[in-house]
């Protein structure tokens, strides 16, 4: 590492992914490191989003295993396996939210350790900027200064984005931070909106045992992915008995008392006992000084960043879902770390959205990397693909799996694999493929068993 500062001092505004991480790297390189966060250490992505969601997920799983593993020859003592005994499963989702929320704060606390064990000093409130190299600080204890920094990085996040019509209450209806305090599985179920959030929520609660309905106001779930995967994952939502309203568009959702009522946009009306809102993000950019100090903002309000992690001030910095680049913790980390090595002029390689694998952990899930669908159609003389079907392949008639496919995207003429959809019907594992493999490999090149950068994981 080379750089003009003998201690170089960082402060990092937010202690999510893209603010740890950076902050660890930073602190093993030399630098006088200060994160402050209000939350928790590992800011909405430990605390309210992916462990808890995935870990919810993996009891959603595990009802969905058990649920068909009659086709495994599994089934439960006594029952024959013929018939429907083999889904009188229960789940205690108060149990459930309980594991989920302490496995999110003991990660919270490891994450504070290990902060702490190299030497970064961790303040618990709010920092607004003053100035471009000036931070001011609040205290949850009260107290006010400032701190002066040569570099400032902002890790502030998102947060549940609202409808003025439909307002959670945590009651009835929540958005995705509040839905850990439902105390037993909804009995009727609506989620508002399709994106991977709502498909991942609709997907784990359906396998929970709740009655699901999936308002979706495109053609079909998860716009933007793979439509042949979400295609699939439409028919395995219709044979599980969710429901999905396809160009169907919530106007308002209304606390009945004893349930909820959502009105559509063209007037029709669905009852529920509970809502969830899964209708996008906002990022956490008010109240910072960005306009005092100069930042470029985008009409989202997401702030506006280069492949390094550069705002539109120099020395300050900005990584994670604030930035609008990829929704995804693994994204975020990565800009933070590059950020950090860009600062301490260490040596940096830019970041490369279209080489980021992702994973959409509905059940089947969906896992992807490189160019995709859209790129082949819109450029098919330069791109082509081919399709295998999961359920023509020995190792997944062995765990009885029929849904799901992998789909290989390669350079016409040269064979050089640039993108890989998987569908996958289990949870065995994801394949991960580079977009500039080797000349005419004809391999997903890598079958790495739980390795995933979802959403968001």
């Amino acid at each position: 590492m080379q750089t003009e500062f003998a201690n170089p001092k960082l402060v990092v505004i937010g202690g999510g992914p893209g603010g740890y991480e950076a902050a660890l790297v930073a602190a093993s390189l030399g630098a006088e490191v200060t994160v402050i966060e209000q939350q928790g250490m590992g800011g909405s992505a430990v605390l309210t989003d992916v462990v808890p969601s995935k870990t919810l997920i993996a009891s959603a799983d595990t009802m969905n295993r058990f649920a068909e593993a009659k086709d495994l020859g599994v089934h439960i003592v006594g029952g024959s396996g013929d018939g429907d005994e083999i889904n009188q499963l229960s789940v205690d989702l108060q149990k459930v939210n309980t594991r989920l929320l302490r496995l999110a704060a003991t990660q919270s606390r490891d994450i504070k350790r290990g902060l702490e064990r190299q030497g970064v000093h961790l303040v618990k409130g709010h920092g607004r900027l003053i100035g471009p190299n000036k931070v001011h600080v609040e205290t949850d204890e009260g107290l006010e200064y400032d701190l002066e920094a040569q570099f400032v990085l902002l890790a502030v996040g998102s947060y549940p984005r609202e409808l003025d019509t439909a307002k959670p209450d945590g009651e009835r209806i929540f958005n995705w931070k509040q839905v850990y305090q439902m105390r037993e599985i909804p009995e009727k179920l609506i989620v508002v909106g399709s994106g991977v959030t709502g498909a991942e929520f609709a997907s784990a609660y359906n396998g929970l045992g709740s009655d699901v309905t999936l308002i979706s106001s495109r053609d079909q779930v998860l716009p933007g992915e793979d439509s042949d995967a979400a295609a699939v994952l439409e028919n395995v939502f219709e044979r599980r008995g969710l429901t999905v309203l396809s160009r169907s568009r919530a106007d308002s959702v209304e606390n009945t008392g004893d349930g909820v009522l959502v009105t559509l946009a063209d007037g029709r009306k669905v009852q529920g006992s509970h809502c969830l809102l899964a209708v996008g993000s906002i990022p956490h950019t008010t109240d910072l000084g960005l306009d005092e100090v100069g930042v470029a903002t985008s009409r989202s309000g997401h702030i506006v960043v280069d492949a390094v992690s550069r705002t539109t001030v120099p020395g300050i910095y900005a990584a994670g879902d604030c930035t609008g680049v990829l929704p995804l913790a693994s994204v975020a980390a990565m800009q933070g770390r590059i950020a950090v090595a860009h600062q301490l002029g260490d040596a940096v390689r830019p970041l490369r959205t279209d080489q980021v694998a992702s994973n959409i952990f509905t059940s089947p899930e969906i896992a992807s990397v490189g160019v995709g669908q859209q790129d082949a159609k819109s450029d098919p003389s330069v791109i082509e693909y081919a399709t295998l079907q999961l359920g023509t392949n020995p190792r997944a008639k062995m765990m009885a799996v029929d849904d799901g496919f992998v789909k290989i995207f390669a350079r016409r003429g040269t064979g050089t694999i640039m993108g890989d959809v998987v569908r996958d019907g289990r949870r065995s594992g994801r394949f991960v493929t580079s977009r500039a493999c080797v000349p005419r490999c004809t391999c997903p090149r890598v079958w790495s068993p739980g390795r995933t950068t979802g959403r968001s994981a």
